[in-house]
C-alpha cells in the first residue's frame, strides 16, 4: 500500500469517526451525561483536524470553482448510481428501514447537485442567503424553509438554519 493511499485511508476513518463521535454526543446529551457528550464532540473536532489535514496533504482542497465542480460529481455518483444500487439491494433483503434512508438520501443528494450547479453558475455574484436542511431527510432549500418536508413531509420546525 502507497503512502497516498493510507493517507485517503486515514481521510475516510478520521470522517467517519467525526459523523460518529457528533452522533454519539447527541445520544448522551439525550441520555444526561452532558460531559461526556462534550468529551465526543471535542473528538469529533479533533477528527476533522486530521481529515483536513490528510486532505491537504493529498492536493484535496483545490480552487472554489473545482471544488464545486468535484462536488457537483460525487452527488451525481450518488443519485445516478451508487444510491440506485443500495435501494435495489435493501428492496430484495426487505429491509425498510434500509430502503427508507436509501431513498431520502438519494433524492437529496439530486438536489445538492442542482444546488452546486446553481452555485457554480453564481460563482462570484456574491449572493447571500441562508440554507435550511431538514433534520428527518436532509433536505436542502436555500432561503427559506417549506411549511412541509416534500421529500419526508417533516414540519417546517424540523428545519435547522445554516448561515
Amino acid at each position: 500500500m502507497s503512502t497516498m493511499d493510507n493517507l485517503k485511508n486515514a481521510f475516510a476513518g478520521e470522517s467517519q469517526a467525526n459523523r460518529k463521535y457528533l452522533a454519539f454526543s447527541k445520544k448522551a446529551e439525550e441520555e444526561g451525561f452532558k460531559q461526556v457528550a462534550k468529551l465526543f464532540r471535542a473528538a469529533a473536532e479533533a477528527e476533522t483536524v486530521h481529515a483536513h489535514n490528510h486532505l491537504r496533504v493529498m492536493s484535496g482542497i483545490r480552487s472554489t470553482k473545482e471544488n464545486i465542480q468535484e462536488a457537483i460529481g460525487g452527488e451525481t455518483y450518488e443519485f445516478t448510481k451508487m444510491y440506485p444500487q443500495m435501494i435495489e439491494e435493501a428492496k430484495k433483503e426487505g429491509n425498510k428501514q434500509a430502503l427508507q434512508s436509501f431513498e431520502f438520501a438519494n433524492k437529496v443528494e439530486k438536489i445538492h447537485a442542482g444546488l452546486y450547479q446553481k452555485a457554480l453558475e453564481d460563482l462570484g455574484k456574491n449572493e447571500t442567503f441562508d440554507y435550511y436542511v431538514c433534520k428527518v431527510c436532509g433536505n436542502t432549500f436555500e432561503k427559506e424553509a417549506p411549511d412541509k418536508c416534500p421529500i419526508c413531509g417533516a414540519a417546517k420546525s424540523m428545519f435547522i438554519k445554516i448561515s
